[in-house]
């Protein structure tokens, strides 16, 4: 296969549509609102979105080192999308938890992303895309 030749390969195509759509979505974020906030900022917000995690169950839910969630944390906390506490009843943890802001910028992203996906969802198609949706949901066996 040359370098300019298409990939058939599924998980070079998924991995380039994935990045199509990320970079689509980030975009039309960053064109309608100041506060910029990265796919990894968009992941951690996602995974603590209407909870109160620790932090070290952020860290084990996101599949990313500790230092870059301290990193991606202390990026969001700088931008009032997270505040930090302490854990109620332990005091080796701190417990991480969406501002009001957090929850604005949060769900005003997911209504993007609603939008996107209702674009795809019109140039598949309904039938296509409720059968894309069930394929990726399903269960590979991985």
């Amino acid at each position: 296969m040359t370098p300019t030749e298409p990939t058939t390969r599924l998980l070079d195509l998924l991995s380039e549509r994935h990045d199509q759509i990320r970079r689509i979505s980030e975009w039309a974020w960053n064109e309608q609102h100041d506060i910029y906030i990265s796919n990894s900022e968009w992941y951690v917000l996602a995974r603590i979105y209407q909870t109160k995690p620790t932090i070290a169950e952020v860290t084990r839910n996101v599949h990313i080192s500790r230092q870059a969630i301290h990193k991606l944390i202390k990026n969001l906390k700088a931008k009032e999308l997270v505040t930090v506490t302490d854990h109620p009843t332990s005091r080796k943890d701190k417990c991480i938890e969406l501002t009001e802001l957090g929850v604005r910028c949060y769900e005003q992203n997911e209504a993007l992303k609603a939008e996107l996906e209702q674009k795809i969802a019109d140039s598949l198609g309904d039938d296509a895309f409720r059968q894309l949706k069930m394929l990726l949901k399903a269960d590979w066996n991985l």
